[in-house]
């Protein structure tokens, strides 16, 4: 209680005072959770791109008449399982999602809670970029895939080629917000122990008592991580709208059939 009181006496007792005191003093303790926050946030995000192509490629598999019945019933109970996995993750909170998995699977896979951190976001993540993958994919004109099979293209040189740059552009925005989110969202994990900015701020206010003024300084660190972000996406956004210097544009499907042409990429 003295050393408390010791520290107390030093530090201002106006607000901003108090919080400017706090963010000098603890800095390394705030800079070591946004550091965790960002690897987790940016890890997860990444995977979850990943995980959301797969699901949302395979939740928009086409059934044709023409295919054998093995097939159709195989793209159904893909369908099934992709939908099952896409609707469980978004209608379960992170935070019970990740005490779940976490003391769970603990006995099976002895993580940490970073690595079961990372985990968490990215099936999290994945499940809300299945969704917006599929958007993008069918937002798009189904007459484009006319147009690829009438040339010759395969489904994969289709989705290659043709619809995922287009349906990654159009989605971009909301893959973008999706990472916004995640820097955010990480917060939740101190509950299984995850030293990220949350948990580092709850630890300063256990030695400092002064919760307003550090989560003040927390507030203040979330915003200028989700701002900064926000500005570099919207620049990556500008430069995929903008067309190529050498005429083809990223919104011809002509001249990126062409391109992919060129490039050998379309086997005739």
């Amino acid at each position: 209680m003295l050393v408390a009181s010791l520290l107390l006496s030093k530090i201002p007792s106006d607000f901003f005072g108090g919080a400017t005191y706090i963010f000098i003093k603890y800095a390394p303790m705030f800079w070591y959770g946004v550091k965790i926050t960002l690897l987790i946030s940016m890890s997860g995000t990444i995977i979850g791109i990943l995980i959301g192509l797969g699901i949302g490629i395979l939740r928009t598999l086409p059934i044709l008449k023409r295919d054998p019945l093995w097939k159709r019933i195989s793209i159904r109970l893909i369908r099934i399982i992709a939908t099952t996995y896409v609707e469980i993750f978004r209608g379960t909170p992170m935070i019970v999602q990740a005490v779940f998995f976490y003391y769970g699977l603990k006995p099976i896979f002895h993580w940490t809670a970073l690595i079961a951190g990372i985990f968490i976001v990215s099936i999290n993540t994945g499940a809300y970029m299945a969704e917006i993958i599929r958007a993008g994919i069918q937002s798009l004109d189904s007459g484009q895939n006319e147009a690829a099979r009438s040339i010759g293209m395969n489904n994969y040189q289709t989705m290659r080629y043709i619809i995922l740059p287009q349906a990654i552009r159009n989605a971009f925005p909301a893959i973008g917000n999706e990472f916004v989110v995640n820097i955010k969202d990480t917060s939740v994990l101190n509950v299984i122990g995850v030293t990220e900015l949350y948990f580092q701020t709850s630890s300063v206010t256990g030695i400092t008592f002064r919760f307003p003024d550090t989560f003040f300084v927390t507030a203040i660190l979330y915003l200028i991580l989700t701002f900064s972000t926000t500005l570099i996406l919207k620049f990556i956004e500008t430069r995929m709208n903008m067309p190529v210097s050498s005429g083809i544009s990223s919104s011809s499907t002509v001249h990126i059939l062409n391109a992919n042409a060129v490039k050998g990429g379309i086997k005739k």
